[in-house]
């Protein structure tokens, strides 16, 4: 029974849960989180009082690493000496901290994240600026408690005679809590010190006149005031932080980009790696080479560029897509009376003056004790020497030292320990001059006592000894800012032309959706034949543009593809191209119906939409610029199961022809479309019937006479000139263009607005396709129904008909003109 008892049966999660609070407690309190008075984690305040204890100090010779590390895991920090040595490391590289902590000889690592030499390489000792952190420890100014044996006492906290906190900086991460605190300029932390002992109700825009912002060992610009002011009022912001970069001009006409300061806790090694691979996979146009010419006067990179690159998009890019601007987020985390807390700046100024005070206190509390009991042996002593005869005579006539020292306080009233002084004294101090220099001591207690104990008594004079030192380690440390802070957060903007290498391309779109770019050698070499299509489908599109220029592509579903021309697959003329998918997810049963190329979305031009259930949208072009591409982007609304048929770049006075399959033509001004929105439904094009639907909405220019090409289902193919109707307005019933007949009438395929050249395919459901000559048939009048062209019986009824595409420039002229 006795040995059941040993044992709990406790459920798991009760178990686990104790015990992970346990380790997350002692994580966040003992490893990874600052004390908001000294600004030091554990194993750093450890590090600096180990060497201080072993008089590793600066004005002393340097001393192994390891040994060091030794005595810090022995005495005072039982873990790991990788992490004792890497702690150690970081306190002394100049471009992690602020002010190093740690001076070291050898290899102490690198910007470029080369790791130190071991520690059995590398010598170090405290820094200059640490006996600050450490000085008057030994006064009693800070508790101590035992360390992990019990054998030896270790401070739980450092005097910290300058806000390191602030000064340093931290970053960590603990179970439940990170924490990224930034570096500051030391004489500005100092002086908003100052001003919140001084103006205890300091706002944060006030301290901010001395404290302007973070000051970064490796420089650099801050972006964004706004972030700073937020972070000190809450302990959260947001800051943009670039490296510094200049353009310099070379010989020839040619320029290079300089870079000698690269963001803090940025890897120099990677961000050079990551420029040359943009260089590399052509990312970014202009640059030529990329070099690390970092040696022992200071960081330099260059990135050379090539004749007439744009090197300001080149640097933009670089800040848009390499670390060489990155984002720092404040989190102010610190352990601020045992507790982890998320602390502004006025907090943690308040828990350093705090600090300050209890420090102040407590050393002059010691030495005020010192000096009073040093002042009462010195009275003793001298009222020993006033009487040195009688004194004299009672020593020698004394069995021993106890013996004299009881007769001393016996006769002449003296205290224990004044006895202790007059029996121990050595016979030289009873000369003449050590008479005086016993009074004068004297004296000096005295005013040394009165001063200390006006600071105890007064809160005021306390504070003017706090920021008499504060301004002393100001006048012996402070330096020049590092880091430029600018108002606003630069918006970065990359033009196309550094991005993309200008190449004129061909650009093919099929009706089935597969579009591809190929390079005008490849269409050459296949002498523009053997274009390869899958079966049943036909080229819908082919323009020679530019990688810069934009295609916008349009589907029967009313949705629109904005596609990049640099953005396609390159593919060979012969090859099928990518399927519309693949690039942009697009719907089952969705087509493509037109692809229209664009150079600039800024000029005066409009989309014009034609749909099958008789409406028509105008839309000015620039409303279609989009910035995402990754998906399909509503360019009309369709209402029910209305689709598109046809899409134009119009200027904006253009004539519209209209027709439906029941064989009605309508014809108006396309001033009568007013522009909408982007989403807009627009208006009605022309009055359906019953079962009527539109089959095709045409535009032309009415100084030019084009034809007028009708097709059939039937495979009748008829022309017309377009005297044959009147201009009317929108929205009318329009002409009949056939003769109707009783018995299985005309319906209308298609009709297309044709010049002397043009061809038109019909493809019969049979997949049976024939091409017409539009000036194989003479102008008709209305009353007529055409040519037939085929045998439907035999090859079928035709289904669709379309324009033979040509091989377009449409950018040829200096305007944006539909070819």
């Amino acid at each position: 029974m006795a040995e059941a008892e040993k044992y709990l049966d406790l459920p798991l999660e009760e178990v686990l849960g104790d015990r992970f609070g346990r380790y997350s407690k002692y994580i966040i309190q003992e490893r990874a989180l600052p004390d908001a008075r000294d600004g030091l984690k554990p194993v750093q305040r450890r590090i600096l009082y180990a060497m201080h204890q072993e008089r590793n100090t600066h004005d002393k010779a340097y001393r192994k690493s390891a040994k060091t590390v030794g005595t810090v895991i022995g005495n005072y920090h039982p873990h790991g000496d990788t992490s004792v040595y890497d702690a150690m490391v970081r306190l002394s590289q100049m471009w992690k901290v602020r002010k190093p902590l740690i001076e070291m000889h050898g290899n102490n690592g690198s910007v470029d994240g080369d790791p130190p030499a071991a520690m059995r390489y590398t010598e170090a000792r405290l820094s200059a600026i640490s006996s600050e952190l450490l000085r008057d420890i030994e006064k009693e100014t800070v508790e101590h408690i035992p360390n992990f044996d019990d054998t030896i006492e270790e401070p739980t906290v450092l005097p910290a005679k300058f806000p390191n906190l602030l000064v340093n900086g931290s970053t960590g991460i603990s179970a439940g809590y990170a924490t990224e605190i930034p570096p500051h300029n030391i004489g500005e932390v100092i002086d908003a010190v100052i001003m919140k002992i001084d103006k205890p109700d300091s706002t944060v825009p006030e301290l901010m006149d001395k404290l302007k912002g973070p000051d970064f060992p490796t420089g650099g610009t801050i972006q964004g005031v706004d972030g700073i002011q937020k972070a000190y009022e809450t302990g959260k912001g947001k800051i943009v932080l670039r490296g510094r970069a200049e353009i310099q001009e070379l010989r020839g006409g040619r320029e290079q980009i300089v870079i000698d300061e690269i963001p803090y806790e940025v890897n120099k090694a990677s961000m050079v790696k990551r420029m040359d691979e943009l260089r590399i996979d052509r990312k970014v146009e202009g640059i030529a080479e990329v070099r690390d010419e970092t040696d022992r006067t200071g960081l330099r990179v260059v990135i050379e560029l090539k004749k007439d690159a744009n090197s300001e998009g080149v640097l933009n890019y670089m800040y848009k897509h390499t670390d060489l601007q990155i984002s720092y987020n404040f989190n102010m985390v610190a352990i601020h009376d045992r507790t982890p807390t998320l602390m502004n700046l006025p907090m943690m100024l308040d828990s350093y003056i705090k600090h300050q005070k209890e420090v102040v206190t407590r050393q002059s509390i010691f030495d005020l004790n010192k000096a009073k009991k040093r002042a009462h042996i010195v009275e003793g002593l001298i009222k020993a020497i006033s009487i040195l005869d009688e004194v004299i005579a009672t020593i020698r006539s004394s069995k021993d030292k106890q013996d004299a020292k009881n007769q001393l306080m016996a006769q002449y009233e003296f205290t224990e320990e004044q006895a202790e002084a007059i029996v121990t004294l050595q016979l030289y101090r009873l000369t003449n001059t050590d008479i005086t220099a016993l009074q004068s001591e004297a004296e000096e207690l005295q005013k040394q006592i009165a001063y200390l104990e006006k600071i105890l008594a007064s809160d005021h004079e306390l504070m003017k000894v706090i920021k008499a030192d504060l301004r002393s380690m100001k006048k012996k440390y402070d330096d020049a800012r590092m880091t430029n802070i600018e108002e606003q957060v630069e918006e970065l903007k990359v033009d196309l032309e550094v991005t993309v290498a200008s190449e004129d391309v061909l650009v093919t779109v099929t009706k089935d959706g597969y579009i591809k770019r190929t390079s005008l050698r490849s269409y050459a070499a296949s002498n523009g034949e053997d274009f390869a299509l899958k079966d049943g489908d036909h080229l819908l599109r082919m323009y020679e543009v530019n990688t810069t220029d934009t295609i916008l592509i349009f589907t029967n579903l009313g949705k629109y593809l904005f596609i990049p021309v640099h953005k396609l697959p390159d593919i060979r003329w012969k090859d099928l191209g990518q399927y519309i998918s693949n690039i942009v997810q697009v719907e089952k049963g969705e087509y493509i119906v037109e692809a229209i190329p664009v150079r600039n979305f800024d000029q005066d031009q409009y989309l014009l939409f034609f749909t099958k259930n008789g409406m028509v949208k105008k839309s000015e072009l620039k409303m279609y610029q989009a910035q995402r591409h990754s998906k399909a982007l509503v360019a009309i609304n369709l209402k029910g199961d209305d689709e598109v048929v046809d899409i134009y770049l119009t200027d904006g006075h253009s004539d519209i022809f209209i027709a439906s399959n029941k064989a009605y033509g309508l014809w108006y001004k396309e001033e009568e479309v007013n522009p909408v929105g982007q989403r807009a439904a627009g208006v009605k094009a022309i009055h359906l019937k019953d079962g009527e639907h539109v089959v095709s909405g045409q535009i032309f220019d009415p100084e030019k006479d084009p034809s007028i090409l009708i097709s059939t289902h039937r495979a009748a193919v008829k022309r017309m000139k377009l005297k044959e109707f009147e201009r009317t307005s929108r929205a009318k019933r329009g002409v009949l263009m056939l003769r109707e007949l009783k018995k299985d009438p005309h319906r209308l395929i298609d009709v297309h607005l044709v010049d002397r050249d043009d061809q038109i395919i019909l493809k019969t459901n049979k997949d049976e396709a024939l091409t017409v000559n539009t000036m194989d048939f003479k102008a008709n009048d209305r009353y007529s129904n055409g040519s037939y062209v085929m045998d439907i019986d035999q090859k079928g009824k035709v289904e669709e008909a379309w324009k033979k595409p040509v091989y377009e420039k449409p950018f040829d002229t200096d305007d944006q003109q539909e070819s």
